[in-house]
Parts: C-alpha cells; sequence; structure tokens
C-alpha cells in the first residue's frame, strides 16, 4: 500500500470538497484528518511505533507542502494522528472544529477535557473564548464537589458553577482596590463574562438596587435572576476578608427580595457574598445554605 498516495488522495478530495460543500465543511474536514491520521499510525508500524518515528512525518510534510502548495507541516501531520487516537475514545462533535479539537487536544486530564468539551458545545463557544476559558483556568476553579459531580454526571445545584475565585479584569489600572464602588464598576464593564463565572442562567436586573428598610434605604450592590433555577440572586461585594457581619447583611436583602420582590412561583432567594478573602470559619457558622461565598482575583 502506498500510505502516501493515500493520504495526498484524501487531502486533495477535503480540498475540493471545501469549495463545492461549505454546509459540510466542518464534518468533511475532521473525518479527512481522522483518516489522515489512521494512515499515517498504520504507515508508522502501529500506534507503539508511531509515537517514537517522526521522520516519515517529516517526508510526508515536505512532500505534501511541494506538491499541494499548502503548508501541511510537521505539527499539522502530528495533530491528525493525536486526534485519530482521541476520536476512538471519544464521540465526534460535529459543532467542534479543527480549530476547537486542536485546542483541546492538549489536554491530557480526561475529566478536564470532557469539561471543556461539554461547555464548548452548550455554550457554543468560539476556538477563541474556548481558549480563553483554559487559559483563565476555569476547569481548576471549581469546587471539588463540583467536579465529582461532574465526572459521576449528578445534576448540578446554583452553587456547582460557581468560580473561585472569580477573575475580573482590571486592564492593570488597578493593582489593590479599597472600594466596593470601584470593584463594582470593574464588573459593570465586563457583566457578561461576570455572570459566566457565576454559572449559567444569569441575567441582570440592576446595580445598586434601592430597598427600603424602616425609613433608610439600602442598596443591594447587585441584583440577578438566574433563569435555570428560577429565583434572584443578591449579590455582596467585599474588598476584605469575609466577616460575620456580611452573612447578616445579605441575609437581610435575601428575606426582603422573598418578602417584596419574588412571585409564589419563584424559589427562594440566592446570596452571593464576593469578597477579597475567604474565611472558611465563618462559613462554618452559617447555617443559611442558600449563602454562598467566592474571592475575586483582578487580572
Amino acid at each position: 500500500m502506498n500510505y502516501y498516495n493515500e493520504i495526498k488522495n484524501i487531502l486533495i478530495s477535503n480540498e475540493a470538497y471545501k469549495q463545492v460543500k461549505d454546509y459540510y465543511k466542518n464534518r468533511n474536514d475532521l473525518m479527512s484528518y481522522y483518516n489522515v491520521g489512521k494512515l499515517l499510525i498504520d504507515a508508522q508500524g502501529g500506534e507503539a511505533r508511531a509515537k517514537y518515528g517522526d521522520n516519515l512525518i517529516k517526508e510526508y510534510s515536505i512532500k505534501l507542502t511541494k506538491e499541494l502548495g499548502k503548508n501541511y507541516s510537521v505539527t499539522f501531520l502530528k495533530y491528525t494522528r493525536q486526534f485519530y487516537l482521541f476520536q476512538k475514545g471519544h464521540a465526534l462533535r460535529d459543532q467542534l472544529s479543527w480549530t476547537h479539537y486542536r485546542i483541546l487536544l492538549n489536554i491530557k486530564d480526561e475529566n478536564k477535557l470532557n469539561y471543556y468539551i461539554d461547555i464548548a458545545e452548550k455554550q457554543n463557544l468560539s476556538s477563541r473564548k474556548l481558549e480563553a476559558k483554559i487559559k483563565s483556568n476555569e476547569y481548576e476553579r471549581l469546587s471539588d464537589e463540583t467536579k465529582n459531580k461532574l465526572i459521576n454526571k449528578e445534576e448540578a445545584a446554583i452553587k456547582d458553577n460557581l468560580l473561585n475565585p472569580i477573575i475580573i479584569n482590571s486592564n492593570n489600572k488597578y493593582i489593590n482596590i479599597f472600594n466596593e464602588k470601584v470593584l463594582k464598576e470593574l464588573i459593570l464593564n465586563d457583566i457578561s463574562n461576570f455572570m459566566k463565572q457565576l454559572g449559567s442562567g444569569y441575567s441582570f436586573i440592576d446595580s445598586e438596587y434601592p430597598i427600603l428598610l424602616g425609613d433608610r434605604y439600602n442598596y443591594i450592590d447587585l441584583l440577578l435572576f438566574n433563569i435555570s433555577f428560577n429565583c434572584y440572586v443578591c449579590i455582596e461585594l467585599k474588598v476584605t476578608e469575609l466577616k460575620k457581619e456580611h452573612i447578616g447583611q445579605i441575609q437581610t436583602y435575601m428575606h426582603y427580595i422573598d418578602q417584596n420582590i419574588k412571585s409564589i412561583y419563584q424559589d427562594n432567594t440566592i446570596g452571593i457574598i464576593i469578597c477579597k478573602k475567604d474565611n472558611k470559619f465563618v462559613m462554618e457558622y452559617c447555617s443559611d445554605k442558600r449563602i454562598l461565598r467566592t474571592t475575586y482575583q483582578l487580572n
């Protein structure tokens, strides 16, 4: 069998196919590169030997680039080989492009890989946004409890997708923040990204949301609504360590929303405290499971 000619013919057919039928372009790309990877392994004498000998790939790369007039680099051919091995254990996701897969193939941890595959598909992420999530260590910022739920395919609660820390882009303008108003403005500058770090299903209602307690107005830093869990979410921002009085403050706000804003068809309000530094001892003595906390980190 002339492996080189087989590989060349597949790539020629794929280039022609891309020019004629854009609708099936992505799947054809993936299937073509899968078959190229398979042939490369066969040509190198199987999976065990393919790991050690890349001379054949270098030879094929030079010939393909010369004959087809397109840069089929050594790196590209190695990715096709890796893609073939990857697809033997994973279902092909048509929603993901070759660029998505090239990013994902660099992830060695299977659970981490499955997480990013799922969110890339569910959130319809571009390859650029997927890469940004990976670089921000999103998976590592999930709790161990959440990771175990993902592995066991258990139903998620609202707290499970809350990242810790929340990354806030300060454009290198602020090294330290001494005022909650500054922190809030940074969040509002990129509110969409902020809500995604809290989890899925969030919509923005207002900042500095006024509530009348007695004869005085108090202001909730951020008021959100979570469509997936059908509840209001009070966000309190603190540029200090978590303190016990923060618990009482957000409980008051949550109670107000439950009594005066939410309907009988909506679930009880959730509270999230975002602070500079955590204090696990404060949360140990908080019996209200609707109160969640996380920290922030400036980027």
